[in-house]
């Protein structure tokens, strides 16, 4: 009987003498961290997450931040599961099989059926279903099954907790500046403040590349004072009152942080 069912299959196989090869598996998605462009945040994997391969993801102060799509595709589920489980949460089918979740969602910004691209705001943090706080919890799936999660094609930290900063929906626009700080070297912080780490300086004169801009610590500097920061690299800002750029404020077609 054994070698019957052999015989059979292996004639499935053949078509007029030759074997059919299996289809090829689709690509992944380029997934990229679901979250405005610059954005950083803090993406916790543990062993005993429901399902282990979950990423849970934190930053002071997110309940009620925007959440964005991860890579283009259609909306598919759209469900409040009221106080238990994922709450309220996004679906969204990348196709070839791929599908990614977006759980404990404050409330909705897409529909079923929707077509969505790299940095479409979905919903905003929250604290519905079985969450004990404001997070987003997020999820890769590959046919119905969740898979360990990659952003930009690089595996996430597994286990532990690591800091993501977005490259999400970043417009190809870029500024320039120059330091200007009569001679004194520009300290340059973790983050969009003074309170932030130093990580370095930049030499007064330096020309630098803004990628974006956001708005922390006020700051009176060579240009008068403002509360913008520009980041001239992944977790590196110098307050823009300390640099010349051309324009009084906020750089047209600089995307904000």
């Amino acid at each position: 009987m054994r070698k019957r069912w052999m015989s059979l299959l292996v004639t499935g196989l053949l078509v007029g003498g030759t074997l059919v090869p299996a289809s090829p598996a689709l690509a992944a998605p380029t997934f990229k961290v679901p979250f405005p462009c610059g954005q950083t945040w803090s993406g916790q994997t543990r062993s005993d997450h429901s399902p282990a391969y979950a990423v849970d993801f934190n930053r002071t102060d997110d309940q009620g931040d925007p959440v964005v799509a991860s890579a283009p595709g259609t909306v598919d589920r759209v469900t409040d599961l009221g106080g238990t489980s994922y709450g309220k949460y996004v679906r969204i089918n990348h196709g070839g099989g791929y599908s990614t979740y977006y759980a404990h969602l404050s409330g909705f910004n897409v529909s079923v059926g929707q077509t969505v691209g790299y940095g479409k705001v979905i919903g905003w943090v929250g604290s519905t279903g079985g969450s004990t706080g404001p997070h987003l919890h997020y999820e890769q799936r590959l046919n119905g099954a969740d898979i360990q999660v990659r952003f930009n094609g690089t595996l996430a930290l597994y286990w532990g907790t690591k800091s993501y900063t977005s490259g999400n929906g970043c417009s190809s626009g870029s500024g320039n500046g120059t330091v200007d700080t009569s001679g004194t070297p520009l300290t340059v912080r973790s983050g969009p403040g003074t309170g932030y780490a130093s990580v370095g300086t930049v030499a007064d004169g330096t020309r630098v590349t803004i990628a974006c801009q956001t708005s922390g610590t006020s700051v009176t500097g060579t240009f008068g004072t403002s509360s913008i920061w520009d980041r001239i690299g992944s977790g590196r800002y110098i307050a823009d009152a300390y640099v010349y750029t051309g324009h009084d404020g906020y750089i047209p077609n600089v995307p904000r942080c």
